[in-house]
């Protein structure tokens, strides 16, 4: 799967594992691909939005910037500051985890 990096401080080498814990011969969606790749399985939070820009915003924290993306079949997967990874699915709805 190809990343494309987001923003100038990040590199692919920064993306460390994540990469590795998604598969496009693996046909489930990539929460489940991270559940079951990613040591600390896929844990969604609430309260997370969207910004207009990309950015991921949580009430009472600073907006943060996304790092890099990479899509599997319908969904959008972005890292951002402070390794939070999201999957956005083709209706716009959004899950959020720590993947830390």
């Amino acid at each position: 799967m190809l990343w494309v990096i987001l923003h100038p401080s990040m590199t692919h080498e920064s993306l460390g594992f994540l990469p590795c814990f998604l598969s496009e011969n693996d046909p489930r969606p990539a929460r489940e691909q991270f559940n079951r790749n990613y040591i600390g399985g896929w844990r969604p939070l609430k309260g997370f939005t969207l910004g207009a820009d990309g950015t991921l915003c949580y009430p009472g924290d600073s907006p943060l910037l996304p790092l890099a993306e990479t899509r599997l079949r319908g969904e959008v997967i972005r890292l951002y500051e402070c390794e939070w990874v999201v999957i956005i699915q083709p209706d716009g709805s959004v899950e959020v985890s720590l993947m830390d």
